[in-house]
């Protein structure tokens, strides 16, 4: 399957499980295909479709939590943002993902407490 395929089968896949999250792609379609073919590209390369922006260790079960969608492992962290760490997915009523911040993990713990 060649990346063009690959990135149209990503967002079927994912498309129905986001939904159910309450998230969606973003609508900046320019960046949701870069991250596309980005996660089509590392799964070619790992047989893994991991988050573009998040880098992987040698620990196993920390890497799975980085396999796109990432949303259920990050809940809390990415409902905060209104998105996922890389952009891929927002709210489902976000409407300018330009808006919307990042908030480091550390950041978002400390203000939990």
């Amino acid at each position: 399957m060649n990346a063009q395929e690959r990135k149209k089968a990503l967002r079927f896949l994912f498309e129905p499980l986001v939904d159910k999250l309450g998230y969606k792609f973003t609508p900046a379609e320019e960046d949701a295909d870069f991250l596309l073919e980005q996660e089509a590209g590392i799964e070619a390369l790992t047989g893994i479709p991991y988050c573009p922006c998040q880098a992987r260790t040698d620990d196993r079960a920390e890497n799975m939590k980085i396999v796109c969608p990432c949303i259920p492992y990050h809940r809390e962290h990415y409902d905060a943002m209104k998105r996922c760490w890389c952009g891929l997915f927002v709210h489902k009523d976000v409407t300018d993902p330009d808006k919307l911040v990042q908030i480091s993990e550390s950041k978002f713990k400390a203000g939990r407490k």
